[in-house]
């Protein structure tokens, strides 16, 4: 309507005009409700196409859309382990900090496992005291054994002495008998040492190997206990949940409730995405200037720019089945996704994420007319592209002031 009355002054206006002063035709005579076609016929047909043309510079240069929305993620709470639910400690919709013990579980069988960890880490520690005394008495063995060996082996190379000189003291079968009884002492000493080293390897190696393992397994029984505490993991303020001591709390089948980000692009407080017709998608380009206006903050433009352009469409993408994807089936075309972020700093304060907005994006050609590349007729074709940006813009000042209006009246909310 804006851009019919517009053209309107320019086209029907001034056929009007020269009919009524150069032709001498009177309103009501000449010039009447039921011969306004034939008399005005040059003007009207003259506005029409001017409008048209109007309507389709505007929205293809500058596009707006109504679906343009400042989105938001949110987080589940969610166990790693099933389990019944033994304390809260805090309540639905309050704000919470990252650490914030949220609910504890009970789980007995926790219990016993730490117990069952605990008891085999002390078992281990009584059995390093067995061990040295073990290590203790092969010590003592060995040394008995070598004191046997040494005073065995002292009598052989005495008596062996005395019978190699001839002397008939010493039978040749009593030196024989002590050689035996060396040899004996001699594989004594040998058993005795390893024994000892046995005993120092299990000290050494086994044992601190044993207590090792036992100190993981008790490791992992107080991690696992600690998973029965669930812990926020970012800022953000509460939502959904309603969970209370003695619910069974299952991660396959429903979570606990959800944490909505209080700060950070994923809160919905610093950025909007906005769907434009793929049309734009020539004409928006990073950086490129946009105005929106929201519900959740009504009679206010908000300036923003162009922050990114989603490199892809989304209702083209496929997903492995067991059909064929036929292309007819994507009947909704789908929209061009735009993330617009505010042109000052605290330009989304008061915008609530989530909330419905309308969005104008706006071409901006300064810089290539500045550059003096462009003939005569490009650089005022893109000036008069530019300056009907106003229209779009007074449109949107126009939505703004009728968006209440419209909702509360029109809509019957």
């Amino acid at each position: 309507m804006l851009e019919i009355l517009l053209c309107s002054l320019i086209t029907i206006l001034p056929d009007y005009l020269f009919r009524k002063y150069r032709q001498g035709k009177v309103w009501g005579k000449e010039i009447t409700f039921f011969s306004v076609w034939y008399e005005l016929r040059w003007g009207i047909s003259a506005c029409a196409v001017l409008s048209i043309s109007l309507v389709t510079l505007i929205f293809y240069y500058h596009p707006s859309t109504t679906n343009a929305a400042p989105l938001f993620r949110t987080v589940s709470i969610m166990p790693e382990k099933s389990g019944r639910v033994e304390s809260v400690f805090v309540k639905n919709h309050q704000e919470i900090k990252a650490g914030t013990a949220i609910f504890s579980m009970y789980d007995e069988f926790q219990i016993v496992a730490i117990e069952q960890a605990e008891a085999q880490v002390k078992q281990v520690e009584a059995e390093f005291s067995t061990a040295y005394a073990q290590l203790a008495v092969a010590t003592s063995n060995v040394e008995k054994s070598k004191s046997a060996y040494m005073r065995s082996k002292n009598e052989y190379d005495r008596k062996k002495a005395l019978s190699l000189k001839g002397i008939n003291i010493i039978s040749e079968s009593e030196v024989q008998k002590i050689a035996d009884t060396v040899a004996m002492n001699k594989a004594g000493l040998s058993a005795s040492l390893a024994n000892k080293t046995s005993a120092q390897a299990v000290i050494d190696n086994v044992l601190p190997a044993k207590k090792a393992s036992a100190i993981k397994a008790l490791d992992k029984a107080l991690v696992d206990e600690d998973k029965r505490t669930v812990y926020a993991h970012i800022d953000g303020q509460l939502q959904q949940f309603s969970l209370q001591s003695g619910d069974f709390v299952n991660p396959m089948i429903r979570t606990a409730g959800i944490i909505v980000p209080s700060s950070g692009e994923a809160s919905g407080k610093e950025a909007v995405q906005a769907g434009f017709n793929q049309l734009a998608a020539s004409v928006i380009k990073v950086g490129s200037f946009a105005e929106i206006t929201c519900l959740s903050k009504p009679f206010t433009i908000i300036p923003m720019k162009v922050a990114s352009i989603q490199s892809v469409i989304a209702t083209g993408q496929i997903r492995t089945n067991e059909a064929l994807l036929d292309v007819q089936d994507l009947v909704k075309p789908g929209t061009l996704t735009v993330k617009l972020v505010p042109l000052y700093e605290g330009g989304l304060d008061g915008v609530i994420p989530g909330t419905k907005c309308i969005a104008n994006a706006y071409s901006y050609h300064h810089e290539l007319i500045a550059s003096g590349m462009l003939s005569t007729t490009e650089s005022l074709y893109l000036h008069i592209v530019d300056t009907v940006g106003v229209v779009h813009a007074i449109i949107l000042r126009i939505q703004a002031l009728l968006l209440p209006v419209k909702v509360l009246v029109f809509s019957g909310h």
